[in-house]
């Protein structure tokens, strides 16, 4: 049975006007039947066929091809993320500053609206739109929408050049992709930006014994609280200090962590030595909403956290570079060492592949204790 050939739709920008491309082998009947279509254009820029884009073109090229070609929209239909669950975030201290900014290097405001509107992260919304207003000002002023994927991969380039890490440098092509994607409403533009390998660097772990010193030196209960649920839950920063007092389930040993990464929610171990420190805690605090709030109530903030690792970990004499997340990769490498499945592991920290939670069989000592070297069987001198 012969297959069918193969037309790829592409979204192109051609002299400011919104167009569709088609990728295809050539062949007599693809040829015969791009002809039939209204006005069909070669691009010597993008090497392909081009028409304008207008939902009657659209459907145009599927009644044209049907039977006679398959149609891969995959690059040309795309589902947009809109955190529906997730928090609404205030990002008018964004658009201040962006209407306070005189230069036209500033981020656009649709730009700024558009991560509200989807319910990004003050974070991500903080980086993207910083990482865009640079994108802006290496082109000078020249109009967003003439900017094509050769100019971009230029940009990289020199992201490349100034020693900028890997993160930044995909960070930087979200911030991109996200005005032509999503604010422009164009999927998949600069398909053919190629994105950095990812550093494959193992997290730090501290040990059970580190662990250990840390907490016992911590003598605020407030911030013993804290750091024995990361640790002993595995949390991520922001998942700790979106916790709200129901979601303590003390009568299933769970905790439920909404709006995970991924904007996922998921249940987690609540052990009980756990249990009875939050129990003294919350008698001692009184939190109203959240778990953990600060003096005037509200969430605890991302800084105070790191403060008290920080301190935590000079109190503890332990000279390793560590953070909160550090805690949530040693509760996955104790869980390992201590025979805990991998697949267990993975459902317990939220990740979405197994391939993510794999890195932690590269930091675990299990099984090395037992490994004799092969220099044990000879006869060295000193």
């Amino acid at each position: 049975m012969n297959q069918l050939p193969v037309i790829t739709l592409r979204h192109l920008m051609i002299d400011g006007n919104k167009c569709i491309g088609m990728q295809f082998y050539a062949s007599k009947l693809i040829h015969a039947l791009i002809k039939t279509l209204d006005s069909p254009k070669w691009s010597a820029q993008y090497s392909m066929v081009y028409i304008a884009n207008t939902p009657n073109h659209i459907n145009s090229i599927f009644k044209a091809f049907k039977g006679s070609a398959w149609i891969n929209c995959r690059y040309f239909y795309r589902n947009k993320p809109v955190f529906a669950n997730a928090q609404e975030v205030d990002l008018s201290f964004l658009k201040r500053k962006a209407a306070l900014a005189s230069h036209p290097e500033a981020c656009p405001g649709e730009y700024i609206q558009l991560l509200e509107t989807k319910r990004y992260s003050i974070n991500t919304a903080r980086t993207y739109t910083g990482l865009f207003s640079e994108f802006i000002q290496y082109f000078q002023g020249r109009p967003l929408k003439e900017i094509n994927e050769n100019d971009i991969r230029q940009y990289m380039l020199s992201i490349v050049k100034s020693g900028k890490s890997l993160s930044y440098q995909n960070q930087a092509i979200n911030a991109i992709k996200f005005y032509y994607e999503q604010v422009l409403d164009m999927p998949q533009r600069f398909y053919e930006i190629e994105r950095p390998r990812k550093e494959q660097k193992l997290p730090t772990v501290l040990s059970e014994e580190e662990i250990q010193r840390i907490i016992s030196s911590t003598t605020n209960l407030k911030h013993k609280a804290i750091l024995v649920t990361i640790y002993s839950c595995g949390l991520r920063l922001s998942e700790l200090l979106n916790l709200k007092i129901k979601d303590v389930q003390s009568d299933r040993g769970l905790l439920l962590i909404t709006g995970g990464k991924g904007n996922k929610d998921r249940n987690t171990i609540l052990s009980h030595t756990t249990l009875e420190l939050l129990r003294k805690y919350y008698l001692a605090f009184k939190p109203k909403e959240y778990l953990f709030e600060g003096q005037d109530g509200g969430r605890y903030s991302v800084k105070s956290v790191q403060n008290i690792v920080k301190h935590s970990l000079k109190a503890a004499k332990i000279t390793k570079r560590a953070s909160p997340h550090t805690l949530r990769h040693s509760f996955a490498t104790h869980l390992l060492e201590s025979g805990t499945d991998l697949r267990h592991i993975q459902t317990l920290l939220g990740h979405s592949s197994p391939k993510t939670t794999e890195i932690y069989t590269h930091v675990s000592t299990k099984g090395l204790q037992g490994v004799v070297s092969p220099i044990e069987r000879l006869k060295i001198e000193f």
